[in-house]
């Protein structure tokens, strides 16, 4: 790996993340009022909890996307969304914050590894650095949501 791409890969971490353009999922959720976690505010399709949960299924499928030949995705909306506003219980949330947090660790191993431009061979064009990209942008995107939804709920 070249001097170049190790700065890629620094910057597309920093972006993963967050902090700099975009606030960080623990940025978000800290100081967030439990019984919040499954409100919902007036014309707003999900709660955080919700959002949580998707963030942590769609990053799941990117980064077992980029490793596992074999991976089947989850079935496109269905399975990305849970049904349930509210996490079962505080080990299902607590679950979920670590799995993400541990899923992008992953990921940005995986980059630190990886020839981040080289095609996937069972995709139809990906490589390691669009799956970051996509990443990135889907979970900032979804993180201003929650920023949004807990300014609605007035707690933050």
């Amino acid at each position: 790996m070249d001097n170049q791409d190790k700065v890629i890969i620094a910057e597309l971490t920093k972006l993963l993340l967050g902090g700099t353009a975009h606030i960080s999922l623990q940025d978000a959720l800290k100081g967030l009022k439990p019984e919040l976690r499954g409100a919902k505010a007036e014309h707003m399709p999900y709660s955080i909890w919700q959002l949580v949960e998707h963030i942590r299924i769609a990053q799941w499928d990117m980064l077992q996307f980029c490793r596992d030949a074999e991976h089947k995705s989850p079935k496109w909306p269905d399975d990305y969304w849970p049904k349930e506003s509210t996490p079962a219980n505080e080990s299902m949330w607590a679950g979920a914050i670590s799995q993400i947090n541990s899923d992008l660790d992953e990921f940005i191993e995986l980059m630190e590894h990886s020839d981040i431009y080289q095609k996937l061979p069972h995709g139809d064009g990906q490589n390691i650095l669009r799956e970051a990209l996509q990443m990135a942008d889907h979970n900032a995107y979804h993180i201003g949501e929650i920023v949004a939804l807990r300014r609605i709920l007035g707690n933050w």
